[in-house]
C-alpha cells in the first residue's frame, strides 16, 4: 500500500497546474521524487492531527472514498461495501467466506487471497 500511496502522490504533483512551495506528508516516510522538480518536503507523524490542510485533506479523501463505497455497494450488494466502507471488519470477512472476492477487492489483502485459495481449492 505504501507504494500504492506514494505513486499517488508523484501522480497528484504531476497533475498539479500550479508548482507546490512546500509538501507536508502524513506518515513517517516522505516518496522518492528526485527526477521531478521537487519542493521542500517533510512527513510527519499524526499530521491529519497537527497541520490543518493535511486534516482537512483526510476528510474529503475519507468523503470520496465512502462514496465509492456506497458505489461499489450498489453493483455488489452481497457484500454490504455502503455498511463496512471496505474496511476488514468481520461483516466483510464473512462476505468473502461466502461470496468469494469481487473484481473490486485487491489480491494482495491477505483474506482475499485466503478466500481466493479456498475458491480454488473447491
Amino acid at each position: 500500500i505504501l507504494e500504492a500511496t506514494f505513486l499517488a502522490m508523484r501522480r497528484a504533483l504531476l497533475a498539479m497546474p500550479v508548482v507546490a512551495r512546500r509538501l507536508l506528508v502524513d506518515g513517517n516516510q516522505l516518496p522518492v521524487l528526485a527526477d521531478l522538480q521537487q519542493p521542500p518536503a517533510r512527513a510527519i507523524i499524526g499530521g491529519d492531527a497537527r497541520e490543518t490542510c493535511i486534516g482537512a485533506a483526510s476528510i474529503l479523501a475519507k468523503t470520496a472514498r465512502d462514496a465509492y463505497m456506497d458505489h461499489a455497494h450498489a453493483i455488489y450488494p452481497s457484500y454490504r461495501f455502503s455498511d463496512h466502507k471496505g474496511y476488514g471488519t468481520q461483516a466483510h470477512r464473512d462476505a468473502l467466506s461466502q461470496h468469494g472476492p469481487c473484481p473490486l477487492h485487491r489480491r494482495s489483502f491477505a483474506p482475499v487471497r485466503e478466500a481466493l485459495q479456498l475458491q480454488s481449492r473447491a
